[in-house]
């Protein structure tokens, strides 16, 4: 894989280090992926592996992700794709579109995060649960939670409600109530209405930035609530970063949040209908504070999961070619990936 940067999600470290401890693994790269040695290409946000700053380069990616298609095609691999989010979150270039439809018609195998996730038309479903991270971020303190502290963590997306977060927070009548947004927007228009929106309120406090990992912990462990305020939730790291660290949070509601609230145990999967409002911000507050002991993440253990992978990498590779020993090139975010064997 790439060189891991503080930004890269520990939801792919974890599952890299733990994949290099049961299968072979190599750098991975558009020669590798072209002409090297390899029975599965595990892809995993390839929109991300696709997106480049220009147009031109944006097609030249596409283009030569179709020529790697084609040679799994011709050669007999196979393609295993994991599905974190039913559509990308951002619009698509028509190449890329092109490009991943391809890889669609291709997949043999798709690991989804959860039950209700749908699967393209073709292969084999297997569901492999989002790990925790409660090792990862073990070795460092957070503070107790501050009441009525509200926190919404994340990239800043149209799609996530931030904008009418802060709108409906503004009309919350507690004056002891406060709201905390962290996170880097995706457009710096979307961050100038964010900051003209939360300029009237005192209460709301603003650090528009990707933040280090000892930062999050402490602005997770210090907030009473995390609110995740989408407009569309299926998956979501933040959701179980939150809970890894046992503090609650607040989502919409729908069939994998009421999922998660049955797994973790009561008080600590906190649900809402339809756009966020200021009743709902106010409930959740009086509330906070409910839940007992620790979520019960369980079911979420990473050597089970990395297990689970190897088992779907033989099965698509034992589908396309049997009788042939697995080596898999796994495509990871932002094009990071590794040659597994």
């Amino acid at each position: 894989m790439r060189a891991e940067r503080s930004t890269t999600n520990p939801y792919v470290v974890q599952l890299n280090r733990l994949l290099a401890d049961r299968v072979e693994m190599r750098t991975f790269s558009w020669w590798a992926a072209l002409g090297g040695r390899y029975d599965v290409l595990h892809v995993h946000w390839p929109d991300a592996m696709l997106r480049r700053p220009s147009a031109a380069r944006t097609a030249l990616a596409s283009a030569a992700f179709v020529l790697v298609l084609a040679r799994i095609f011709v050669t007999r691999r196979a393609v295993v794709r994991t599905l974190h989010n039913v559509e990308p979150h951002e619009k698509q270039q028509r190449v890329v579109r092109l490009a991943l439809g391809l890889c669609d018609a291709s997949t043999r195998v798709w690991i989804r995060l959860n039950d209700h996730t749908p699967i393209r038309a073709g292969g084999v479903a297997v569901t492999i649960p989002h790990g925790t991270y409660t090792q990862w971020f073990a070795n460092l303190s957070h503070p107790a939670p501050i009441p009525g502290r509200l926190l919404y963590l994340g990239l800043l997306r149209p799609y996530k409600g931030v904008d009418t977060l802060i709108e409906q927070f503004a009309a919350v009548e507690d004056l002891a109530a406060t709201l905390r947004v962290i996170g880097s927007p995706a457009e710096p228009r979307f961050a100038d209405a964010v900051r003209a929106l939360a300029a009237g309120d005192p209460r709301v406090f603003l650090d528009l930035r990707h933040v280090p990992d000892d930062e999050m912990v402490s602005e997770i462990g210090a907030a009473a609530m995390v609110v995740l305020p989408y407009r569309e939730m299926h998956n979501s790291g933040v959701a179980l970063l939150a809970l890894s660290l046992a503090r609650p949070i607040l989502v919409p509601d729908n069939d994998v949040t009421r999922d998660l609230a049955a797994e973790v145990g009561p008080g600590w999967v906190q649900t809402f209908v339809g756009e966020i409002t200021a009743e709902v911000l106010a409930d959740a507050i009086a509330h906070a504070g409910t839940a007992e002991g620790q979520p019960d993440l369980s079911a979420r253990g990473w050597d089970d999961i990395a297990d689970r992978h190897v088992t779907a990498f033989r099965l698509a590779e034992q589908a396309a070619r049997p009788r042939s020993a697995a080596a898999v090139l796994r495509i990871g975010a932002g094009g990071s990936g590794q040659v597994q064997r």
